[in-house]
């Protein structure tokens, strides 16, 4: 796959969320776009600490397909493993193109296609035959996410919905190293 400029540019998954930012006057409204804007910094530098500080410790998330039943991880310590896996993966390398933000003082929904770039081996050893076990291959789906604020202001959850199957045909989707920003 080659692109003319970078298919998965982690900064702009935050863009929507930067661009809501320099408009909204609300206060809690301000407050919660920052966290989300703080998360998913912290997610796409890996800086799992500062990730945690936007979790509250009664977090339940669900992982909802239309493949299968849901994954649920209950409390802090489940979604701090959550987390320590991805980044063991490889697979930190994402862009979610945000179509659709809404706010409000309990939460925020956000919505459009995540590509993460998959490393080869994690791929392998999930079972989809690649080519090259050093590369990086294009899962792309259409995700959204309803962001649950608890009291405490922070994020009690993440109750995603994943629309199709990132997986399918991945063997075929080989990125260019170009394809990655900052790759």
């Amino acid at each position: 796959m080659s692109s003319s400029g970078p298919l998965i540019d982690p900064a702009n998954t935050t863009s929507a969320v930067d661009e809501r930012l320099r408009t909204e006057t609300d206060p809690v409204l301000r407050a919660n776009l920052e966290l989300l804007a703080r998360h998913m910094r912290a997610e796409a530098a890996l800086d799992l600490d500062e990730l945690m500080a936007t979790v509250s410790p009664q977090a339940r998330y669900v992982f909802n397909t239309d493949r299968g039943p849901s994954q649920v991880l209950e409390g802090k310590e489940a979604v701090r493993r959550f987390y320590t896996e991805f980044a063991a993966s490889g697979a930190h390398r994402l862009q979610h193109q945000l179509t659709r933000l809404y706010v409000d003082k309990g939460g925020i929904y956000t919505e459009g296609v995540l590509r993460m770039a998959y490393p080869g081996r994690a791929l392998m050893a999930m079972g989809h035959p690649v080519d090259d076990p050093d590369a990086y291959y294009l899962y792309e789906a259409n995700l959204a996410i309803v962001w649950p604020i608890a009291d405490d202001g922070l994020f009690v959850g993440e109750d995603s919905f994943v629309a199709g199957d990132g997986f399918a045909g991945i063997a075929d989707r080989k990125l260019d190293p170009a394809d990655i920003h900052g790759f």
